[in-house]
């Protein structure tokens, strides 16, 4: 039998729980999957949302079947704790304890990819001080630090040279060795799902830094790794401004993904673009995660109307890079 997929519950104050339901629910999840999260949780939204869901506790992934949907209970959440649109320190907790243990499953070979649905970064440091993000918990568990945020949707795909961190810091982060392990990142990840990497290279500072008019990070650092890369062979170009580069990418087509400095610098077009189609893929890890590209929106928490359209991209997309992993 083909291995499942591991999928994390999310916050249970937040949207993950009910998205879940809703997706098997309505017959959308055609892969085997392995739930980690919480029973009493789970069945608190089945009971709220009145979907009827049977469920089938396990104590790993080995022991699937497709009789039910499969869990594996964390035994965190009781039922009086689910509290939902409310910030809440215990579900925090829990939400990072099943990306934990997911993650070690994948770690072990167990799981043929892990999918992710959103934490609450604020409720999780509740208990976890050091938390900035499902991303650098991932790979903190798989002891990697060469990772990456890769936005995939159908218009436009996106990697950042940093993520969680201030803009400041952002900035200090724009250095040769990084932008040359994104980009390498980058061409392997959109060859695999592609056939192709044609890749850009944003600026960092308006018009490129307009020849160290505007700052000369471009001059020091984006330009030299660009030039590297195309040394090594990859079919990489920039540093582009990057007010023009995501026209020339989306509406030209002349790139198949952008290298972007910071957060902000990617996730803005693609949400723009594609809010509810996005996908998050985690570059770098010696497993595959997917995730959702939204977050536990505790303002519609419970009442069953989130959209599941970002959840079932990730599992399709985590899917298809299985495959092409056990092709390669």
């Amino acid at each position: 039998m083909e291995k499942p997929y591991g999928i994390t519950m999310g916050d249970a104050s937040g949207i993950g729980p009910e998205i879940l339901l809703k997706a098997w629910r309505q017959g959308e999840i055609r892969f085997p999957v392995v739930v980690y999260g919480d029973l009493e949780a789970l069945n608190f939204y089945n009971d709220l949302l009145g979907y009827g869901i049977r469920f089938r506790s396990i104590t790993s992934s080995s022991e699937y079947s497709s009789d039910g949907l499969n869990v594996i209970d964390l035994g965190i959440l009781r039922r009086a704790e689910v509290t939902p649109g409310q910030l809440n320190a215990k579900s925090g907790h829990a939400a990072r304890e099943y990306v934990v243990a997911a993650t070690r499953a994948a770690m072990a070979g167990t799981l043929n990819a892990i999918v992710t649905l959103p934490m609450n970064k604020e409720a999780t440091e509740l208990t976890d001080p050091r938390f900035t993000g499902h991303t650098e918990l991932v790979a903190e568990v798989c002891g990697v630090e060469d990772v990456t945020i890769m936005l995939v949707s159908d218009r436009l795909i996106v990697t950042h040279v940093s993520t969680h961190v201030s803009l400041a810091e952002a900035i200090r982060r724009v250095k040769r060795e990084r932008i040359l392990k994104i980009i390498q990142l980058t061409c392997e990840r959109v060859e695999q799902l592609k056939g192709r990497a044609r890749v850009a290279v944003a600026g960092l500072n308006p018009h490129a830094g307009e020849n160290g008019l505007f700052g000369d990070e471009e001059i020091r650092e984006i330009r030299p790794a660009v030039e590297e890369a195309r040394s090594h062979g990859l079919h990489v170009e920039g540093p582009f401004p990057p007010d023009t580069l995501f026209h020339k990418t989306v509406n030209k087509q002349e790139f198949d993904a952008v290298v972007c400095m910071y957060h902000d610098q990617g996730h803005i077009p693609v949400k723009l673009l594609d809010f509810e189609g996005g996908v998050n893929v985690t570059l770098g890890l010696p497993i595959i995660r997917t995730s959702v590209d939204h977050g536990t929106a505790f303002d519609i928490a419970g009442q069953g109307v989130a959209s599941i359209f970002s959840f079932i991209r990730a599992l399709k997309l985590a899917a298809q890079l299985a495959n092409l992993s056990a092709i390669l």
